[in-house]
């Protein structure tokens, strides 16, 4: 019989005498008066710690567990060495985003969950570590540009800043072509400027991936409605080889329950960006954003948590979480629903909104809820909810925040024709490559899939970048393009 604390590479897995080392957080009694960063990173010490617990596997599934195929022994290595800077230096060989995604993705679904130390003990801090390389190059001054191919004389446009966006740039621009990015807001990073709260994500990092983006050649043109100022088509017709749309899915969705219109009533979306891109939580900014006692927010995934535990922030006393199925199933990432029940969140599990109460004037008075039983599983493979009979009650709140999805914005496919969307309105698109059904235009991240994770819309923004190199140089021979794009960029500015 085979010895399970031997691991398929002869690995003793009984010689892992290390515990996975905890990062240091805030207390959750202060974290709560603020929104600064929650996890505050490991020291040194603790890095090299963890990166100890690596057992370098010469087939490494964690590596086949990661969207954009970070050669994670490798880098972790290299922070074991004490080589941080050239451990961060590694990581951007395959990723244009560390700092990002060692705070925000969902590692324990995806390359920890493979890890081989997992089989009998706890996973390697993955995130953790990627994040401590990623800060220490940034707090270190230790930032360096890679070396460059000559220029390739073709020029590629992107349409949105967000993760999709961001990586298919950096990785277009690292090919040698020229890339522009046309970003609606008025700042770059998309959902992770907008959606994703200081706590968890400091707009400080997202700004110096994207300045580092900048360093490596992209640009970037902001307040630039693509579908408006120019379509699709136009952008083809004037000077570039080949258009990237990463505009995601920033439609939200509603219940269509009655109440909905009622003042008090946001979607995450809202009242997210009220918060995190307007910054209505500081008062130097003139922002508007309800102040509520009691707040019911609606759903149970990231962004629900996210909404939740800024309004717990904004000085909300009560805050509850209203989610139809029971906790196995919400799809919030496990470390998110933890810090929410230190901070306070209430939650109302296997519980449905049916209605929004209002008073006279029309603001909000109270949620009507149902609860709920789970019954067979859906074509999601979770249990579907089902009404429990006679079960109605009211739970006393004067604001609603919706968050049960989002959609794709409709805006490029009602001005390119030649763009097909499927029934939900999502741009059809090859999966491995991210083209669309009109030459020259590739696809990825959430507009194609409907709201996902980042480190998803990273790996589509990283294949379709492959694909359009292919396609670019495929066209035409470079040596026929070199330097033509310079006009257009010129011209438009």
């Amino acid at each position: 019989m085979k010895d399970p604390t031997v691991c398929e590479e002869g690995h003793n897995l009984k010689q892992q005498k290390t515990p996975r080392q905890r990062m240091p957080e805030q207390d959750h009694h202060q974290r709560i008066k603020n929104f600064s960063e929650v996890p505050q990173g490991y020291t040194p010490e603790l890095a090299r710690l963890e990166a100890s617990r690596c057992l370098q596997c010469k087939k490494p599934l964690c590596r086949s567990g990661c969207p954009v195929g970070i050669d994670i022994p490798a880098f972790i290595k290299l922070i074991a060495e004490g080589d941080y800077a050239g451990s961060a230096r590694k990581l951007k060989e395959h990723n244009s985003l560390p700092a990002v995604c060692g705070r925000v993705c969902p590692q324990e679904d995806q390359c920890e969950k493979v890890c081989i130390v997992a089989k009998k003990f706890t996973s390697v801090a993955v995130g953790n570590l990627e994040r401590f390389a990623a800060d220490y190059e940034r707090t270190n001054g230790a930032i360096s540009i890679p070396e460059l191919p000559e220029p390739s004389g073709y020029k590629v446009a992107v349409v949105g800043s967000g993760p999709a966006g961001l990586s298919a740039a950096g990785e277009l621009v690292k090919k040698g072509h020229e890339v522009v990015i046309f970003e609606a807001l008025h700042k770059a990073g998309g959902v992770l400027v907008y959606g994703i709260p200081e706590f968890r994500l400091p707009k400080a990092i997202v700004e110096s991936e994207i300045e580092y983006l900048k360093k490596l050649g992209v640009k970037i043109e902001l307040n630039s409605v693509i579908g408006k100022m120019e379509t699709v088509d136009e952008l083809l017709g004037n000077g570039f080889d080949a258009v990237f749309v990463a505009t995601g899915a920033g439609l939200p969705l509603f219940m269509g329950i009655p109440g909905e219109n009622f003042c008090g009533v946001y979607s995450a979306n809202e009242y997210l960006t009220r918060v995190n891109l307007m910054k209505a939580y500081d008062n130097g900014h003139v922002t508007p954003i309800l102040k509520k006692k009691r707040i019911a927010v609606i759903g149970g995934g990231n962004v629900a948590m996210d909404a939740a535990r800024t309004a717990l922030r904004m000085g909300t006393e009560e805050v509850y979480i209203v989610y139809r199925r029971s906790r196995t199933e919400m799809p919030a990432r496990i470390e998110e629903v933890k810090h929410g029940e230190e901070e306070g969140l209430r939650f109302h599990l296997l519980t449905n909104p049916v209605r929004i109460l209002g008073d006279e004037k029309g603001w909000v008075k109270a949620l009507e809820c149902t609860k709920m039983e789970l019954g067979e599983p859906d074509a999601s493979g979770r249990r579907r909810p089902v009404p429990v009979p006679n079960s109605e009650f009211l739970l006393d709140v004067d604001c609603v925040i919706i968050a049960i999805g989002t959609s794709a914005h409709p805006l490029i496919p009602m001005t390119t024709p030649g763009v097909k969307v499927n029934p939900r309105g999502n741009i059809i698109a090859d999966e491995k490559n991210g083209q669309t059904t009109q030459e020259g235009v590739f696809a990825g991240g959430d507009i194609v899939t409907g709201a996902a994770t980042v480190i998803l819309a990273m790996g589509a923004g990283k294949q379709a970048a492959q694909a359009i190199d292919e396609y670019v140089r495929k066209k035409r021979p470079a040596l026929n393009r070199a330097g033509s794009g310079l006009a257009h960029t010129s011209a438009r500015r």
